[in-house]
């Protein structure tokens, strides 16, 4: 087993067997969208095939505790695309100590305490805001190799919300079907950006998009007085759900909110990831992610009215901040 998707139905054995399983002297782990599966394709260009863990960012902390405790063997533990949570200093310490050689590169935000507190045990700390993860592996991983530059280009697009490149989105658009992450990770390892199997899974989701958004947009409550804040259900795609309501309403934020309590959000002020960061997530100023508990009573709510105690609160944090 060389890649992992984390989900509902992995569980820790299936991890624990693809890091103690595995033939190469790296371990890649990494977040589970278009940037991850750029950034372990730049990986792959350089070493080959390798052992990778696609983990949410809620679950990620779990995980790199469940590989700090395997035998390291003083291979490389590289992570990709996810950024600095509470406490991660200490599984960093007990990954090194372990064995491990530890690199991470990192596009999101860290505060200086955060970032000082995690270096002295990693090999490399690379933490670069006005690129994405790909564009930071493939400047420390092949420098100056058109392939990996390509693929960065087109990673950075999507991810730091340029919409310069139609391609960028329709792979952006497949890798949310996290059942496709891999197919789109060894296309561009190969340099690729597109073939008949991608725009045909990207027409298919085309046919459903415009009818889901509808639906969000029809659902979406309006809360705040210093912003303008939407709150809506998730359909499905996030981002340009987000997006659409902006362009309907006049947003200044916009929450896109999972029937678990995961939440999206984007934001015209850069606060996105210090709201995020209140709910157990983070990201980046304009476009970050989190996770409300939900009561029974809250799930109960957010079905019938599309709204709950929790929309309140966020609308207060967003305006305090």
């Amino acid at each position: 087993m060389v890649s992992v998707i984390d989900g509902r139905k992995t569980t820790d054995e299936d991890l624990t067997g693809a890091v103690t399983g595995r033939k190469a002297g790296i371990v890649h782990l990494t977040h589970n969208d278009l940037d991850a599966a750029g950034a372990d394709a730049i990986h792959r260009m350089k070493y080959g095939t390798i052992t990778t863990i696609f983990s949410s960012v809620g679950r990620y902390s779990a995980i790199f505790a469940l590989i700090a405790a395997l035998p390291g063997k003083e291979d490389v533990l590289s992570i990709s695309d996810l950024g600095y949570q509470s406490g991660i200093e200490e599984t960093v310490k007990a990954a090194a100590e372990n064995g491990w050689r530890i690199e991470w590169r990192d596009h999101h935000r860290w505060t200086d305490a955060e970032a000082d507190g995690v270096r002295p045990h990693c090999a490399l700390l690379h933490i670069d805001t006005s690129v994405c993860a790909t564009a930071i592996a493939a400047r420390d991983l092949m420098p100056g190799d058109a392939k990996a530059i390509k693929v960065a280009r087109l990673v950075c697009d999507y991810d730091l919300w340029k919409k310069e490149d139609p391609q960028a989105d329709v792979l952006g658009q497949v890798t949310q079907r996290r059942q496709h992450l891999t197919y789109v990770r060894n296309l561009l390892a190969q340099g690729k950006v597109t073939d008949r199997r991608v725009e045909g899974i990207y027409a298919e989701i085309r046919a459903g998009m415009d009818a889901d958004i509808g639906a969000s947009i029809r659902q979406t409550k309006i809360y705040g007085k210093k912003y303008r804040i939407a709150f809506a259900p998730l359909h499905g795609y996030p981002s340009e759900t987000a997006h659409a309501i902006r362009d309907a309403m006049k947003t200044d934020i916009e929450v896109i909110v999972s029937a678990n309590g995961r939440f999206s959000i984007r934001s015209v002020p850069p606060v996105s990831h210090l709201i995020a960061r209140q709910y157990g997530g983070g990201g980046h100023p304009n476009a970050a992610g989190g996770t409300f508990s939900f009561s029974l009573i809250d799930r109960f709510l957010f079905w019938l009215l599309k709204r709950n105690r929790h929309f309140n609160d966020l609308a207060r944090i967003a305006e305090t901040i």
